[in-house]
């Protein structure tokens, strides 16, 4: 039997990532929350103990990577335009939460449950794109040179701009610019050693 999510939770839940991804989690009062959800704080707090709860809840449920269908991904001989292929499909699910976009970022330096959600993720990610990268190349690779590509291009693209020091797992407008040379520079560490 699948469990539906209570229609009820939900609305808070997108009632607190909205609040605290505009105001930030200690700026925003379970009032404010069960005011913008339309429900009453008793109900808010039925469903969710503690304001951490709720915190706890968006970085849980909403923070993950949904099982991504990496064949669409995949560019068979040319690894650089795979590593482009799997940022541009992060950019597509970072634009449709704030959780990935904003909250976790900004939380991470002061609730250490988001530290280590937000390090888990960056493993699942790094898993996703080792296997894209592997599965774009023609030539067989230590598993350890894959992984560390992988391990480098999260790091590239999960570092924040300078003017930004929330982070994000996809650089803005203008750092973008730049990752087809970056992903060319990861890409050359992986051609089949000479003969």
């Amino acid at each position: 039997m699948t469990h539906t999510p209570h229609p009820t939770r939900t609305r808070i839940l997108d009632a607190a990532e909205r609040l605290f991804a505009e105001r930030g989690y200690d700026a925003t009062p379970t009032s404010a929350i069960a005011h913008a959800a339309e429900v009453p704080k008793g109900l808010l707090f039925y469903h969710f103990p503690a304001k951490t709860d709720l915190l706890r809840a968006l970085i849980g449920e909403r923070l993950d990577l949904d099982p991504i269908d990496t064949t669409s991904l995949v560019a068979l001989g040319d690894p650089a335009r795979a590593l482009l292929n799997v940022t541009r499909r992060l950019h597509e699910l970072q634009e449709a939460t704030d959780v990935r976009r904003v909250i976790v970022w900004r939380e991470q330096r002061t609730h250490p449950e988001v530290r280590t959600r937000l390090r888990e993720y960056r493993t699942q990610l790094e898993g996703v794109v080792e296997r894209v990268l592997g599965a774009s190349l023609v030539h067989p690779i230590a598993a350890r040179r894959l992984r560390a590509a992988a391990s480098a291009w999260v790091a590239i693209i999960s570092m924040p701009a300078p003017d930004d020091d929330a982070g994000s797992e996809v650089p803005d407008v203008a750092e973008r610019s730049r990752l087809p040379e970056l992903a060319e520079l990861i890409s050359a560490g992986l051609r089949e050693p000479a003969a």
